[in-house]
């Protein structure tokens, strides 16, 4: 069974800062303050950078920044208040918050860790400033295309029909012939709320449903607290009703700009949140990354396989 490292690595630095438009980032390092500069991007969007993400690296060679993105976690407006706009919380926004995030730590280039949402993040980054990326270890690969969305919100029906089906029933009759992500954004900024928090419950119910195809699969926890299902349901349907606010298939397309930049894509193979298929792609399209796929296991780190392998990854990287 693979062991994440100890519970115990605690930042030794931290703060706020002020990214624009009324939005503070909260910041962390923890490890080596001389080791190898890495970022972590957590997944979502809007599920915050939990003291789990520290352990996936040697502290001893790594200096680990982690931040919670706009919206989410400590960072503030808090995206579960119906009062916070969304309007300046896009992937333009967030990637320019990871430069300045750089920056303001005086970090050269750094190794870009991502899981699920996490991924397109740092693919949209690395593209865009491929001469701040080391490496790139991603797991539970995504796009968060169009294509994705609508496998995700309504395609997988198929697979969980009873599931879908009340995940369907809870938008009103005359909201459900378009996009289910759009749907149920307006349901989370209806002045009612009680109909926020019923789409905020049937939205975080239906996350842990096309997730859960790993053996042991348990749902979230933190989806039982009402501020953490609100803030989740409205950064995820805000990102995804609007295709992540990139080009369709831009990533894909553009996985040219990562020449140079060696990657590991960890992927499982049952894994139906997000198929194999974007992942293999990627790894065709970009000649410098190892795509590594888990046999057993699906979306997320739940599982010890897909956990040593991202390990065996940010250890390879850490001397380089």
């Amino acid at each position: 069974m693979t062991e994440l490292r100890p519970a115990g690595i605690e930042p030794y630095a931290h703060g706020m800062l002020d990214v624009g438009d009324g939005n503070r980032v909260y910041w962390e390092t923890c490890g080596n303050p001389a080791g190898k500069p890495a970022v972590v991007l957590h997944g979502g969007p809007g599920s915050g950078a939990g003291p789990f993400w520290r352990r996936l690296f040697d502290p001893a060679a790594y200096r680990i920044v982690l931040f919670d993105q706009r919206g989410c976690g400590r960072s503030t407006p808090d995206a579960a208040d119906p009062r916070t706009s969304l309007a300046a919380n896009t992937t333009h926004h967030l990637i320019a918050d990871i430069e300045r995030l750089r920056q303001h730590l005086g970090i050269g280039e750094w190794l870009v860790l991502g899981g699920s949402w996490g991924t397109t993040l740092a693919l949209a980054y690395a593209e865009r400033h491929p001469a701040s990326v080391s490496a790139l270890v991603l797991f539970s690969v995504t796009h968060t295309t169009r294509r994705e969305v609508e496998w995700v919100t309504r395609d997988m029906g198929r697979i969980f029909p009873e599931e879908w089906a009340r995940f369907r029933d809870a938008v009103p009759e005359e909201m459900r012939g378009g996009s289910p992500a759009d749907a149920y954004a307006r349901l989370l900024a209806d002045p009612d709320p009680a109909v926020r928090e019923r789409a905020a419950r049937a939205w975080c119910r239906w996350e842990d449903v096309h997730v859960s195809t790993a053996p042991g699969h348990r749902p979230d926890p933190r989806s039982q607290d009402p501020r953490f299902r609100m803030r989740f349901a409205r950064l995820v349907t805000h990102y995804w009703r609007h295709a992540a606010f990139l080009e369709d298939g831009a990533l894909l397309r553009d996985a040219g700009r990562l020449a140079g930049i060696p990657g590991v894509l960890v992927h499982g193979r049952m894994d139906i949140s997000s198929p194999v298929d974007v992942a293999w792609h990627l790894a065709r399209a970009w000649p410098d990354a190892e795509l590594v796929l888990i046999g057993e296991e699906g979306h997320g780190l739940s599982g010890t396989s897909m956990t040593a392998a991202v390990m065996a990854a940010t250890d390879r990287f850490r001397s380089t």
